[in-house]
């Protein structure tokens, strides 16, 4: 007997339809069940995931997908999307090397319409959708799915302030569990938390409002003038008005649980004449007593016990670079009142709680907002008084682009941006490596960008930034490092360090690099080549003093860095040599191709790039030509 005999039956989501209620509530836990096992192993997005079970398949067995469209918002709750979608076989390899995506995937399957990783795009885009559909003369269902964090996504309420009172068959799902990765803040949910709505109310407003407006010659006049009293009609039955304002007729909430009540609800309003919002209550990490306990560090689980639900023991004993930054940061803040750290709903990840539970005055969390938490942390710096980090990832800070310009730039405001999770994101996958922010920091007047190769490194330049008088980016991976216990040493902008002389070859690698760089020069040896080692700590400003001297006695560079390779240190560098003139060195460049890069492990990934210290080193072989000692010189 298979160890889950109704969904081996699936294969496709009209398989749905062949089954009962209890059968689908059945199909439920053993989709829950294959969740876990899978998760127990990999990792991955696992509360929100388990919280959208019943809502997945009381979805596909309404709807038709793919015909009708559904639109994920950030898309870390599709594990039971993608198993009913006929990626069940597959699913054992989620977020590994050539196996699925941990969010949606148009190349993986036609029922995923867009890329999502990031909160906030799934309304803009339905309402996109459903544009393209209506100028088509189209007819099928667009059904944004979105949470209740992506409400405090300021986008999400720019989309909301344009969909159009008379839009057809378009159904927004909101998800509510009150949680994003860190708990939600902010007034909207707040909002949320207070509806109490009946679906009666709905039919009633749009009825009055229908017949009010079929009164010959005075009925639209009339329906106008009579909105007052049909909102307030409304309000003596509900608080949601907030979702009526946007012209959506809010029906809810709804036990996100009861896959009957939601395949009757989902049948009922197929052909309201006008859009509409369901609220569907869910517990994160439903069906887990360890996930529903710690949904925040059940949000992106590391693999666990099946069993017991206890986290793995790992078996490196090393600090991050993200653990490092939030230690040392609420080490500073202890000695220094005027440190304010800003986050947009990235604590937990940014290892910004113990900061907060002490200094909840000073460490903000301000929701899912990358480009007010920038703006805001400009505006606290005002009068340079105040010391501001902005903590987010690499990835996220591509949506604040404008306001890093405008907002901290243009004004000359000191503030310090951590920038976690940048260079290969891992399992992630594309829409979360972080390998161009150095492009566009770059092209920011007076910014200062560096980028520590150890834990000690990345305390230095943290207590050293502010003395700098300029905004400065201090980017970082998310993997182990040494820590380091020596003394912290003063870092004067735009220096660089040399970590082994050699003569031949110049090699410059950006931060975590180094090591790989200096496992190079071990190989290189072998075949009596020596090179140099080059840390240059700051991208910008370069220590050009330090490459000027080097150059004088190395005719071959090589640069080295996890990042895109067109527009990262790699570019900077060939900028240099040509407004100085070094038209004769000979220079090769290694970082990440032009591409968008899955997922897998980091070491993987690195393989397939070819940043391992054994292809680079034949890499360098081959491009300057290396048959013997003496011709780099010749």
């Amino acid at each position: 007997m298979t160890e889950h005999p109704l969904l081996s039956r699936i294969t496709q989501p009209g398989d749905l339809k062949e089954l009962s209620f209890s059968e689908l509530d059945q199909l439920a836990f053993e989709v829950r069940q294959r969740i876990i096992s899978v998760m127990a192993v990999n990792g991955g997005h696992l509360a929100s995931n388990l919280g959208a079970v019943e809502l997945t398949l009381a979805m596909h067995y309404v709807f038709n997908s793919p015909s009708d469209k559904f639109i994920w918002d950030v898309s870390h709750q599709t594990y039971a999307h993608k198993i009913v979608t006929g990626r069940n076989a597959q699913f054992d390899k989620i977020r590994q090397y050539k196996g699925l995506c941990g969010f949606s995937c148009p190349k993986e399957s036609e029922h995923d319409h867009f890329y999502a990783g990031h909160a906030g795009t799934a309304l803009s885009l339905a309402l996109g959708v459903a544009k393209n559909r209506d100028l088509a003369k189209r007819s099928e269902y667009i059904i944004p799915v979105i949470g209740d964090a992506t409400l405090t996504c300021g986008m999400s309420l720019e989309a909301l302030n344009n969909i159009p009172k008379d839009l057809k068959r378009f159904i927004v799902i909101l998800n509510d569990n009150a949680m994003s990765i860190s708990k939600n803040v902010g007034a909207i949910t707040q909002i949320l938390s207070r509806m109490l709505s009946n679906p009666t109310t709905d039919k009633i407003y749009h009825e009055i409002t229908s017949l009010v407006a079929k009164i010959p010659s005075y009925g639209e006049k009339l329906s106008r003038q009579g909105a007052k009293l049909t909102e307030s009609l409304k309000n003596l039955f509900s608080p949601a008005a907030f979702f009526e304002q946007y012209g959506l007729s809010y029906i809810g909430p709804v036990d996100g649980h009861d896959v009957k009540k939601l395949i009757e609800l989902f049948t009922a309003i197929k052909n309201s004449d006008w859009p509409v919002i369901v609220h569907v209550m869910t517990n994160k990490g439903q069906g887990m007593d360890e996930a529903i306990k710690n949904p925040v560090s059940y949000h992106g689980a590391k693999p666990f016990n099946p069993d017991t639900g206890k986290f793995l023991a790992t078996s490196n004993n090393k600090p991050t670079f993200p653990k490092i930054f939030g230690s040392h940061l609420l080490k500073m803040a202890d000695n220094d009142p005027s440190l304010v750290a800003v986050t947009p709903a990235m604590s937990a990840g940014s290892c910004l709680d113990d900061f907060m539970k002490k200094f909840p005055e000073r460490c903000l969390d301000v929701g899912i907002a990358e480009s007010h938490s920038i703006t805001f942390a400009g505006g606290i710096a005002y009068g340079k008084k105040m010391k501001v980090v902005a903590s987010l990832y690499s990835t996220f800070l591509h949506r604040a682009f404008d306001n890093l310009f405008h907002d901290v730039c243009l004004q000359e405001l000191p503030v310090v941006f951590g920038i976690d999770r940048a260079g290969i994101s891992g399992p992630d996958g594309s829409t979360h490596h972080g390998i161009y922010d150095i492009s566009f920091l770059n092209a920011m007047p007076n910014m200062v960008i560096t980028q520590p190769r150890n834990g000690q490194l990345l305390k230095e330049l943290l207590e050293s930034s502010f003395s700098w008088g300029r905004p400065a980016a201090i980017r970082y991976p998310n993997m182990a490092t040494e820590e380091g216990s020596g003394a912290l040493e003063y870092r004067e902008i735009g220096k660089g360090e040399i970590l082994a002389e050699g003569q031949e070859l110049l090699i410059i690698a950006l931060g975590h690099m180094t090591s790989i760089a200096l496992q190079v020069r071990e190989e290189l040896l072998k075949i009596g080549l020596n090179a140099t080692i080059v840390d240059p700590i700051f991208v910008k400003p370069l220590d050009t003093e330090l490459m000027c001297r080097l150059l004088m006695t190395h005719r071959n560079l090589v640069t080295i860095e996890e990042h895109s390779v067109v527009s990262g240190l790699g570019s900077i560098i060939n900028h240099f040599l040509m407004s100085q003139g070094y038209s004769n060195i000979q220079v090769l460049n290694l970082g990440i191709p032009e591409t968008f890069v899955e997922q897998g492990s980091n070491q993987e990934l690195m393989d397939e790039l070819g940043l391992t210290a054994e292809k680079i080193k034949e890499k360098i072989i081959v491009h300057f030509n290396i048959h013997h000692l003496n011709l780099l010189s010749n």
